[in-house]
Parts: C-alpha cells; sequence; structure tokens
C-alpha cells in the first residue's frame, strides 16, 4: 500500500478504517470481484495530492486531518431541511435520500409505468442490473475507485419510455459525529426514455463534519434524453467529492446544469461525458459562487470519440471573499470523431481582492474536420456598467448585485422548468451580498 501512504501516514486511523471497511464490505458482498479490483485500483492511487496534475490547485490534505467514521448514523431526515432543498410551485416526483439511503417513499403522486428506481443495495442483487455494478470502473479517479470499494448504497433508475414529471431528489446529509459517505448510484436511459431529475444537497450548519464522496455513472441510450440539474447547497460541514460519467450513444442528449452556492467548505465536480457513438448531443452550464474560506472544483472532460457530435460548454464563476475557483475543463477529440463541434467557455468575476482564481480549458484534438474553441476570462465589475446604473440613481450595493445576477442569468436561463429557474436565482440573490463583496 505504499502509493495508498503517499497522503496519510501508515499509522493514519483513516487508512485503518479504510482497510477495515474494505473487507468487512466484500465478505458479505456478492459482487466481491468487482470490489476487489476497485480496491487495488486504489491502493495504487492512493488520495491525490497537489503532485497530481488533475489536483495541482486542490491541496486536501487539510481536510484529512480530521477523524472520520466511515459508517453513516442512520436518522430520520430534519423536516427543515427537507423544506429548505423543496422548490415551491414544482410539480415532480420527490425522493430523499438521508445520508447515502432511500427508504423508499416518493411524494408527489406514485411513479408511472417505465421507471423502476430501486436503492442501490437492492438492485446490484437483481439480476437484470447486476451488470451495472460488477464491471471495472472506467478510469483512473482516486476517489471514484475509493467509491467502488467501499459503496453501501445509493439510487438506481431505470428508464425506458419520456416520464411525465421530472424527477427531484433530495440529498440530506446529517449525524452527531464527523462520518464518510460513499453513495453510488446507476441511472440508465433505454431507447427512445426521456427524464428530468433536480440534484438537491443539504445539510445543517455547525454539525460535524461530513464527507461525500459520491459516484454516479449514466448510461443515456440511443435517441434517449436526459436533463440533470445538480444544486450544491451543503452548509460548510460538507465536504463534497463527486464524480459522473455518462455513456452517451447515438443521437441521446444529455443536458448538465450545476451550480454550487456558498456553504460546503471543499466541492470537487469531476463531471465526464463520453460520446460514444455518432450524432450525439451535450451541453454542459456550470455556475459557482463562492464565499468564505470555501473551495470549489470544476473538472469537465468531454470525450468525442465519434464523428458528427456536438458539445457546448459555460461555466462561470463569482468569487467572494477568501475563496478559490478551479476550472479545469477538457475537450478531447479522438481521431474517428470527424465533423465534431465542440465549444467551451469559462468566465469569472472576481469580487474580493483576496479571492483566487484558476482556470484551464483544454483542446485535445486528433481529427482534422473540426470546428472547436475555448476560452477563459476573469475579470472585475465593468465600470462602464457601474457608472451607467450609478447615474440613474441605483446604489453601490444594488447596482452589484445587479451585475451579479446579470452575469449568472446566462446559465440560469438555460433551464427549462420556470419553477426551478426562479428557486436558484433566489437563492442567487440571498447570497449576493451586499457584505460579501469586499
Amino acid at each position: 500500500m505504499k502509493k495508498m501512504n503517499a497522503l496519510l501516514e501508515p499509522s493514519s486511523p483513516l487508512l485503518g478504517k479504510i482497510v477495515d471497511k474494505y473487507h468487512e464490505l466484500s465478505a458479505t458482498d456478492a459482487t466481491p470481484l468487482a470490489r476487489q479490483s476497485a480496491f487495488h485500483k486504489f491502493q495504487l492511487l492512493g488520495f491525490p495530492t497537489i503532485k497530481h496534475e488533475d489536483w495541482k490547485y486542490t491541496n486536501i490534505t487539510r481536510f484529512l486531518k480530521d477523524e472520520y467514521a466511515l459508517e453513516a448514523p442512520k436518522v430520520n431526515a430534519p423536516a427543515h431541511l427537507v423544506a429548505k432543498a423543496t422548490i415551491p410551485d414544482f410539480e415532480c416526483y420527490r425522493l430523499v435520500l438521508v445520508n447515502g439511503t432511500w427508504n423508499g417513499e416518493v411524494v408527489g403522486g406514485p411513479l408511472p409505468k417505465g421507471i423502476d428506481i430501486r436503492r442501490t443495495s437492492d438492485a446490484a442483487k437483481a439480476p437484470e442490473y447486476a451488470a451495472f455494478f460488477t464491471g471495472e470502473f472506467a478510469g483512473s479517479q482516486h476517489f471514484a475507485a475509493l467509491n467502488a470499494a467501499l459503496y453501501t448504497d445509493g439510487l438506481f433508475i431505470g428508464v425506458d419510455r419520456p416520464i411525465d414529471k421530472p424527477l427531484h431528489i433530495i440529498h440530506v446529509y446529517t449525524g452527531d459525529r464527523n462520518f464518510w459517505v460513499q453513495p453510488r448510484h446507476a441511472w440508465v436511459l433505454s431507447q427512445n426514455a426521456e427524464l428530468s431529475v433536480i440534484e438537491s444537497t443539504v445539510s445543517i450548519s455547525g454539525e460535524p463534519f461530513i464527507w461525500v464522496n459520491s459516484l454516479t455513472e449514466i448510461t443515456v441510450n440511443r435517441d434517449a434524453k436526459l436533463d440533470h440539474v445538480n444544486l450544491q447547497i451543503a452548509a460548510d460541514n460538507v465536504r463534497l467529492i463527486s464524480h459522473t460519467t455518462v455513456h452517451q450513444k447515438k443521437q441521446s442528449l444529455y443536458n448538465n446544469y450545476t451550480f454550487t452556492l456558498p456553504g460546503a467548505g471543499l466541492v470537487r465536480n469531476d463531471l465526464q461525458a463520453r460520446l460514444e457513438e455518432d450524432h450525439t448531443e451535450t451541453h454542459f452550464f456550470g455556475l459557482y459562487l463562492t464565499a468564505g474560506d470555501q473551495l470549489v472544483d470544476n473538472h469537465t472532460l468531454v470525450d468525442h470519440q465519434k464523428p458528427h457530435c456536438f458539445s457546448n460548454e459555460l461555466y462561470k464563476g463569482v468569487l467572494l471573499e477568501r475563496s478559490t475557483g478551479v476550472f479545469n475543463g477538457k475537450v478531447y477529440v479522438h481521431r474517428d470523431a470527424q465533423k465534431t463541434n465542440a465549444f467551451q467557455q469559462n468566465n469569472n468575476l472576481v469580487i474580493s481582492k483576496k479571492a483566487t482564481i484558476d482556470s484551464k480549458p483544454e483542446l485535445e484534438i486528433f481529427a482534422d474536420d473540426v470546428k472547436c474553441s475555448h476560452g477563459s476570462t476573469v475579470g472585475q465589475f465593468s465600470e462602464e456598467a457601474l457608472f451607467y446604473l450609478r447615474a440613474r440613481g441605483i446604489g453601490e450595493a444594488t447596482a452589484k448585485a445587479l451585475l451579479i445576477n446579470a452575469f449568472a442569468f446566462d446559465v440560469t436561463e438555460k433551464i427549462k422548468y420556470a419553477p426551478v429557474a426562479e428557486y436558484i436565482n433566489q437563492l442567487i440573490s440571498h447570497h449576493i451580498p451586499v457584505n460579501h463583496a469586499g
């Protein structure tokens, strides 16, 4: 386990707990070989350090110094947290997961035909779904490998037709001690299926530290469509590591909208779309509004493997106080992926002199008949725009708030459900301050 100790001493309590937890789970698991493969991969990779290229701007050492139990408390969801995450006037099916586990309840009426939702712990045992958990996890992601080795539960969603209402999944994290939780999710859209999913992550400020290491693997089959909104509004006691891989088949469409608001001390979003067949389409939209000592890192990969595919990516950041933002987006175009159209843009407003942003958009192109572009900007408030607003009797704080809202609107306007967009805009307005800017 030499590699595994790169960030943790051999005597580290966390390292010992990881080994013990793996042996405990593999002894009772119906698919021990999959866990074994993932655990061996994590042994080779260890925890990432700033010496790893993809983590050079995100130092997690200080977050790993705390003690964590690897068993999530079994508690009920606090009603006020669920209420906080509930979107007003939004017609949907709502599910609540507490510390990664769903109790089977659905609010908003019985689920229609064509959608099958199960706990991961049940789906992994079902012959028709076991293949989604027994295969070797692709890639070399440190935390994804750890999740595949230690997960205990999560949510499986299978869809075989268009679903009439969106699905709102509320992830609640709460407990009376520091703990680490590893929810694993698998979503599968069959041919011609359509689904919209909104995920909200919430916690209670001031509680013990909670480390969430989630893994979501999504398959969007031929002519299927998935809209996926990820709303991260957890409090400052949460460290949130999220890895999502999307496998897209012919003529499929995947739209992702990721919103990270002030709160969680550490957020790392690894989002990957693999366009595995021709004529697929992918859109990534992201907004991160950071404050305090928050560290928010968005890493994206759009992997164009076949011809005649289209991808568009727009991420925007507003950085306040002493916060740090990281954006690393890569578009990879394989030799066979001729006629690819791929666009990527990252724009940032750094409001405070103590805030920082590291932006690194990348293109790797091995095909010769493509249209690809990328760009990145970092700036402050437009003096012309401020002067224009001030000249019309608008105070400086209000003028700055209006400009931030306008900056964010480019992302929120892409959401097709008006109640969701309005809810997110209200959250953004709540966090824009008047006192945050300095």
